[in-house]
């Protein structure tokens, strides 16, 4: 970033997005806007919520970095995005999947594994010289061990649990607290048009079950556990690592950060399907990860994963 550069960093997840004007000071600002809807264009509405914080602070952005789910390789065009921008002073935008964003607020530029943990979930692996990407599939194929995940499988326990096809469980009271009566509760989902964020918002509920000593929200958090240190084996040893190699896992969410059944769940499980891997705090935010990427070495094997482009200086 030149000194004279104002910044303007975008972390968009699907229940909700973060942004940050930034310039070689420091922040200036941060603010949230809602989540990206993945089945609609994400160019699109990474270009609205720009042209809003511009035209809120009145201030002009000279770049642009953002990292946001449902970003695939076709639909990565920074070229697009630097052109609808444009009018507001952007000259240069940098474009990657929150997998790329996470890793860097998570592990830097160093060789590790990173856990993004939130709605959904990404796992990504790197080494001196190659990367490794597992799951961040979506709710419908994927995110195994994510917060939708988590909160779908204590619905579907006390809806188990009603019907009488399970033990009883304390997610039962707590999901008619939530949602209303059970034998109503899979129409409320349905007729939600943000019906995934809304299933996801039960994890908190499971996950402080499990911190009161409820069996059922227990045993989802330790199989939620599971698949996230699964995936990040898979991940590690798509990139070269082997069993007993002492190697950092950063864990980016709050959902791996901070809820603490979780967490405990994760190093257990860690220990017995990624011997040698160590959780650890992540070394920043999540908006640090995507403030840094348009300043990641052309070398760095995490660099043909972040998509730019920029208006030549002698352009006017």
């Amino acid at each position: 970033m030149t000194p004279a550069s104002t910044r303007l960093s975008i972390d968009g997840g699907q229940t909700g997005t973060r942004l940050r004007l930034s310039n070689a000071a420091g922040i200036l600002t941060e603010t949230e806007g809602p989540g990206v809807l993945t089945d609609r264009p994400v160019v699109d509405q990474l270009t609205e919520l720009a042209m809003k914080l511009a035209t809120a602070t009145g201030s002009r952005i000279d770049e642009l970095a953002v990292g946001t789910s449902g970003l695939t390789p076709a639909a990565a065009n920074p070229e697009a995005l630097l052109a609808a921008t444009r009018g507001i002073g952007v000259r240069r935008v940098a474009l990657a999947h929150d997998s790329i964003t996470g890793y860097l607020a998570a592990n830097g530029t160093e060789p590790g594994v990173m856990l993004a943990v939130g709605t959904g979930v990404v796992v990504l692996a790197l080494s001196e010289s190659s990367v490794a990407k597992v799951d961040g599939w979506g709710s419908l194929l994927g995110d195994a061990g994510s917060g939708y995940w988590i909160g779908r499988a204590g619905l579907d326990a006390a809806l188990r649990a009603f019907d009488g096809r399970a033990p009883h469980t304390t997610l039962e009271a707590i999901a008619v607290k939530r949602f209303g009566p059970l034998d109503e509760v899979y129409m409320v989902v349905q007729a939600n048009p943000h019906r995934v964020s809304l299933i996801a918002s039960f994890c908190r509920d499971v996950v402080d079950a499990a911190a009161a000593g409820d069996e059922t929200a227990r045993g989802i958090v330790t199989a939620a556990a599971g698949e996230l240190a699964h995936s990040a084996a898979s991940a590690l040893r798509s990139v070269g690592w082997q069993p007993g190699q002492p190697v950092r896992v950063g864990a980016v969410g709050a959902l791996a950060t901070h809820a603490v059944p979780v967490r405990e769940a994760l190093v257990a499980a860690l220990a017995a399907r990624a011997p040698g891997a160590t959780l650890e705090q992540p070394l920043g935010r999540p908006l640090d990860g995507v403030q840094a990427l348009l300043d990641v070495a052309s070398s760095h094997p995490l660099r043909p994963f972040v998509y730019t482009a920029q208006i030549d200086s002698n352009t006017h």
